[in-house]
């Protein structure tokens, strides 16, 4: 029974964490002007040219993931989306207020968790994945 489960696991595993990434690239490309006002006003420069840039690449990396086509490509877009984003959007040393400063943590966090696990996704991709492209 187990050997039938675990290529579905592997499958909503991977769907799974790759819907905050398809999910959020869409947001970045529909909602460009929104976003890129966001992050300009975190400092990142020329912000609408790298809100579009992001999208592109968290949708494509999200989408291989799901897929498991280019597996390692998607994974590797994925982690040079996130660590550089972690320091510049989330910089919690930054902040001076108790509440703001415990939000852009666990957003720091959380992202390094899932960069931490794109690491591991580009590292196993290499191996057979089952129900992949």
């Amino acid at each position: 029974m187990l050997e039938t489960l675990m290529p579905w696991m592997h499958l909503v595993g991977r769907i799974l964490f790759a819907m905050v990434f398809i999910g959020s690239g869409m947001n970045h490309l529909m909602k460009l002007n929104d976003m890129a006002g966001y992050a300009e006003a975190k400092g990142v420069p020329a912000a609408k040219a790298a809100t579009a840039l992001t999208g592109l690449m968290i949708l494509a990396g999200g989408l291989m993931v799901a897929t498991g086509w280019h597996r390692f490509i998607g994974a590797g877009l994925l982690v040079i989306f996130l660590v550089p984003t972690s320091f510049m959007m989330h910089a919690f040393w930054k902040e001076s207020d108790p509440q703001a400063q415990m939000n852009e943590m666990t957003h720091f966090m959380k992202n390094m968790a899932m960069a931490g696990a794109a690491l591991l996704i580009a590292y196993y991709a290499g191996t057979e994945w089952p129900m992949s492209l």
